[in-house]
């Protein structure tokens, strides 16, 4: 076996650690910040289409809310959207986790 073949491959390896490494660092970071967010999701997803909600968005209807008032969560998509976006990612981490350990 030639040294350089070695040198390569050792390098290559090199290369893998540190892209792996980095990857591992920056999910685990994602990771974390995402299972804080569960409770949020959850207190958006007992919101959405809540008596509350209905209320809330009547209001606004109403025009009884202040123009400046951010209101995101009355428009049904948004909440819509997160909530589905949500919901794909965990069906996408679960079925990552089943391949790698598959």
């Amino acid at each position: 076996m030639e040294t350089e073949e070695i040198i390569r491959r050792i390098q290559q390896m090199e290369q893998h650690l540190d892209r792996a490494s980095e990857a591992v660092m920056q999910l685990s970071a994602a990771l974390e910040n995402y299972e804080e967010a569960q409770t949020a999701l959850k207190e958006l997803s007992d919101y959405y289409g809540s008596d509350k909600w209905k209320s809330d968005f009547e209001a606004d209807e109403a025009g009884l809310l202040p123009r400046e008032l951010r209101r995101g969560v009355l428009s049904e998509d948004a909440i819509w959207n997160v909530l589905t976006d949500s919901r794909d990612l965990n069906v996408r981490m679960l079925k990552t986790v089943a391949d790698i350990i598959a």
